[in-house]
């Protein structure tokens, strides 16, 4: 089921989320200007690329999305759910107003 947080909100999760997976769907050139420490790649503008990585991974853990403003990791939650994933959580604003933790 995907839900919709705030940044408050993912950091207060994350933290107590033994279970926890961290997925930046922005290109690679949007990964280069900083992202959320440990987190997976997968650029959903990949299409079926993104599918066929995203159906790699483990449906049994809980998946934090972020891209640069909330959209596109949106629309990733729901394709998601659509493939059978218990647990995503859609960053809103994105990684641009993001005041956590960053590594480059």
């Amino acid at each position: 089921m995907a839900a919709d947080i705030t940044q408050e909100e993912w950091q207060d999760l994350i933290s107590k989320d033994d279970n926890a997976v961290i997925l930046d769907v922005r290109t690679e050139e949007e990964v280069e200007d900083g992202y959320i420490p440990n987190m997976i790649n997968i650029d959903i503008r990949k299409g079926q690329g993104f599918l066929d990585e995203v159906g790699q991974l483990d449906k049994s853990k809980n998946y934090y999305v972020y891209c640069r403003s909330g959209g596109r990791s949106a629309q990733a939650c729901t394709l998601m759910d659509q493939m059978g994933f218990g647990t995503t959580y859609n960053l809103l604003g994105g990684f641009m107003n993001w005041d956590g933790e960053t590594a480059e």
